[in-house]
Formats: C-alpha cells, sequence, structure tokens
C-alpha cells in the first residue's frame, strides 16, 4: 500500500517549524549567528555531495555490465588524499574567519554587561562608563537593536557556558577566568538563550531570554532599572514589603532603595519578567506565589527555600507587592 502523499506533505511542514522560532541557530538574527548558518550551509551541502558521490561508487561494481580491475592507486590517492586535501584547504581558511564578530571591538559609548552564571540562574549587570555596576536584572537581558553590546561572561560556582543560537555561538564560563563576548541583534524581538554546558540537577531549567528592542527603548529601561523602587500604593502592597524585609528576603536579593543582597536574583524589575526561576515557569502574580510557597517542588536543588509556612493572605500580599516591582 503506497503512502498518503497529503501525510507527506503533513510531515515535511512539521519538520520545517523547527527552522524557526526564539532558540533557532537556522533562524540567524545577527552578524555571528549568520556566519555560523552560512557555514553549517556549506557543510550540509558538502556532507551531501560527499554522500552522493561515496553512493555512486558503492552502486559501479552492480551497473557495470562485466566485471572490471579497480584501479587501487586511483581510490587510495584520489579518494583518500587528493579530494581531502582539496575539501580542507578550501574550508579551513573559511572556518577561520567564521565567528570574528564575537570578538570585534566596541567603543566606550556601547553597552557593555556582565552576566553571571549560579547554579541554576544569570545575573545580568549592566556597566557605568566608569566601569561600576549600575542597572542590574536578572535571566534577561535587555539589549539595543543593531548595536554590538558587550558581554563579560563569569562563573560563580561551576562551569557554564553561554549561548542564544539566533545571535550567536555559544561561549564557556570558567570559574576564575572573564571571557569577552559581542552580541548583536539585527531585528526587535525575544531570543532564548540556555546553559550549553552540563552544570548540575538544573541545567535543563537555567535559560535567559535576550529582549531586543530600539535604542530610546532600551534606555528608558536601563533608567528605570537603575532608580530606587517606589513606595507601595495600596495596604496590600505594603503589607508585602513589610513581608519582604520581615522574612529576611532580603539577605540574599536586591530590591533597589530596599535591599542590596546579591546572593539570589535581583528583584527590583521582576514583576515584568516573561518568565521566573530562569525559564521554570512564566511570569505573573499566581506563579510568582507558587514559586515563593514552593521553590523546591517546582525547581528542586535550586537556592530558593520553599515558604510553605506562609498563609494565604500573607502569600498574595507579599506576591502582589512583588509582582508591583516593574
Amino acid at each position: 500500500m503506497g503512502r498518503d502523499p497529503r501525510l507527506i506533505l503533513i510531515l515535511v511542514a512539521l519538520s520545517l517549524t523547527a527552522c524557526g522560532g526564539p532558540q533557532s541557530a537556522l533562524d540567524p538574527a545577527g552578524p555571528s549567528a549568520a556566519s555560523l548558518h552560512r557555514l553549517g550551509i556549506i557543510m550540509y551541502v558538502g556532507a551531501t555531495l560527499v554522500t552522493l558521490l561515496v553512493t555512486a561508487l558503492m552502486l559501479v561494481p552492480f551497473l557495470r555490465p562485466r566485471e572490471r580491475s579497480v584501479n587501487r592507486n586511483l581510490f587510495l590517492w584520489g579518494g583518500g588524499v587528493a579530494l581531502p586535501l582539496l575539501t580542507l584547504t578550501a574550508l579551513v581558511p573559511y572556518v577561520m574567519t567564521v565567528g570574528h564578530e564575537t570578538r570585534a571591538a566596541t567603543t566606550p559609548q556601547q553597552v557593555s554587561i556582565d552576566v553571571i552564571g549560579y547554579v541554576y540562574w544569570w545575573d545580568v549587570a549592566y556597566r557605568r562608563p566608569d566601569g561600576s555596576r549600575g542597572g542590574a536584572a536578572a535571566n534577561e537581558l535587555h539589549v539595543p537593536v543593531g548595536e554590538p553590546v558587550e558581554l563579560f561572561l563569569h562563573a560563580a560556582d561551576v562551569i557554564h557556558s553561554f549561548w542564544v543560537p539566533s545571535l550567536a555561538g555559544k561561549t564557556d564560563m570558567i570559574p576564575g577566568r572573564v571571557n569577552r563576548m559581542v552580541l548583536q541583534a539585527d531585528r526587535p524581538g525575544v531570543y532564548r538563550g540556555q546553559c550549553a554546558e552540563y552544570c548540575g540537577l538544573q541545567h535543563a531549567l537555567m535559560a535567559f531570554d535576550v529582549i531586543a528592542v530600539p535604542r530610546p527603548e532600551f534606555d528608558a529601561w536601563l533608567a528605570r532599572a537603575s532608580q530606587p523602587t517606589g513606595q507601595p500604593e495600596t495596604p496590600e502592597l505594603r503589607q508585602g514589603r513589610d513581608l519582604f524585609v520581615s522574612l529576611g528576603c532580603g539577605a540574599c536579593h536586591a530590591v533597589r532603595g530596599l535591599s542590596e543582597a546579591r546572593l539570589g536574583p535581583d528583584l527590583t524589575q521582576v514583576g515584568s519578567r516573561r518568565t521566573l526561576g530562569a525559564g521554570t515557569v512564566p511570569g505573573g502574580v499566581g506563579n510568582i506565589a507558587g514559586w515563593i510557597a514552593s521553590a523546591q517542588h517546582l525547581k528542586p536543588g535550586n537556592a530558593m527555600p520553599s515558604y510553605d509556612q506562609l498563609e494565604g493572605p500573607q502569600l498574595r500580599a507579599l506576591a502582589a507587592y512583588l509582582e508591583s516591582l516593574k
């Protein structure tokens, strides 16, 4: 029985959907990713041609009308020496030029960011012109569209690896070293990144977002991130802030103007984040409450304890306060 051609078309269409999306090396959105994509196409085409050549050579004995002697020297020197030599001679110089965008020079006027990998989250700090720590975030990088952004990559505990497939190849983050990388997004959007070096139990849930926006929008965001948070406007929010202080949340988390700790993610703008727990759950007041009460259930082994002793009104007030930080 022959296969339904419609089913084949559906399967092909479904397979092609994997070529795009926020975390696809086949949908480059920056110069570094584009150069890697071109190299990939060359490798795919080359591998296809070699496969066809080898298949044709394998079929030659079956297609010949009668047996002929094989020129062993031709196969040895042609297929074993000349062909690989020509291929490598053509590819190696080209490969050496791929990825130079990630090492490009930048100017003092361009954005510089320190990214520190922890088990299992990302600390993000924007450098001021004098090199000091300015606005901060966690598990999100906001960058201006069309500009190279300089990243200084650190690891606080074990080896991590910074990878945004749509924007660049991966760069390892090694304790005791600082690796430099230049990233550029050519179009607005949200690009998903991931730790690409196994770092422990929750390695798969160590993701982050790169949010590329026009320069005026980026400048406005950075200005807000650099300012102290405002005073709570309602009794529930004031109760939530007081709980944040009394429960000792400020011993680990920074909220600009209220606490300056850096053992855990900066929460100054946690209410505006797309995800919580480095991509574990979507953002929002309900999931903030769930994360506070059940962090170890949602992401076992992370450094955040579960505050399941809080009563309902307390949990709602604390979650509402954190959701108001934008």
